[in-house]
């Protein structure tokens, strides 16, 4: 593991930022999880467009996506991973104790670690807290992940990987880090992000490249979905086998397409 914050390399065991920074006080941050293939990292253009687009959502300075990449290459130097992801966290960096922000120098974070292949499925279970998709926070990658470590232990506790949350309308959002698709009648559908789902960068590339309709759904029909996939940085495109309680067919040839198109077109091109 290697890590660089705010402009130079540290020791990723011991402390690099202050203990008044908002990123860490309130959680007042944005940030991108990258997958590094073959040493390099995969779609980085598009990961550092969110990470602005989450930044200023969040009235946050736009960050200077050449010192990231610069940073990024940093990290990535000697470590020749085969298999691994970078975190990139921008915070407000310095700041009070409360809500408020001061006019500071934002923080700026790169770690990079070795990861493990995705499993081809995993298990899932829904949660019984609603996003919120007309809230703040709706649609931005935001340090604020509380929410998501609740939803994540209820998912463990029933042995599951994934946890899924509906919205507020009672329709399907997105998972704690990852974007749903069912397939429903042989066609594959997924929700808009007037949903409050996150803007995935895999589901985008999914969307691009397999076809795929985007549709309100409701939670019963995901709970009546002939297959159910996740798809995310880093479980690219991964099936349900178990979905709370409910066994999926273990040939999944929907999904299986879908993941073998994944597999033909991410080594065209590592920034597409």
């Amino acid at each position: 593991m290697r890590a660089w914050c705010n402009g130079s390399l540290v020791d990723p065991t011991q402390p690099a930022l202050s203990v008044l920074d908002h990123g860490l006080t309130v959680g007042d941050g944005v940030f991108e999880a990258i997958k590094v293939t073959d040493g390099q990292p995969f779609a980085l253009t598009r990961h550092l467009r969110r990470l602005a687009r989450s930044a200023v959502g969040l009235g946050l300075p736009e960050p200077d996506q050449d010192i990231v990449r610069a940073a990024i290459i940093e990290v990535l130097a000697e470590e020749q991973l085969p298999y691994g992801r970078i975190r990139v966290t921008f915070t407000g960096g310095i700041g009070p104790l409360g809500s408020g922000r001061d006019a500071g120098e934002p923080s700026v974070l790169v770690v990079v670690t070795a990861a493990e292949s995705p499993a081809p499925t995993t298990k899932a279970a829904t949660v019984p807290w609603p996003r919120n998709e007309r809230g703040a926070l709706a649609g931005l990658k935001t340090t604020s992940y509380a929410e998501n470590v609740m939803a994540l232990a209820y998912a463990q506790e029933r042995g599951g990987s994934e946890a899924v949350f509906a919205n507020t309308q009672g329709l399907l959002c997105e998972g704690t880090g990852t974007n749903v698709f069912c397939v429903l009648e042989g066609r594959v559908f997924t929700p808009p992000l007037s949903s409050g789902c996150l803007a995935g960068i895999t589901r985008e590339l999914v969307l691009e490249w397999c076809d795929v309709l985007e549709t309100d759904l409701t939670m019963g029909e995901l709970a009546a979905a002939d297959e159910v996939f996740l798809t995310s940085t880093t479980r690219d495109v991964q099936g349900l086998h178990d979905l709370d309680g409910r066994l999926f067919d273990a040939q999944q040839p929907v999904t299986a397409q879908v993941r073998q198109q994944w597999a033909n077109m991410e080594p065209k091109d590592l920034d597409p």
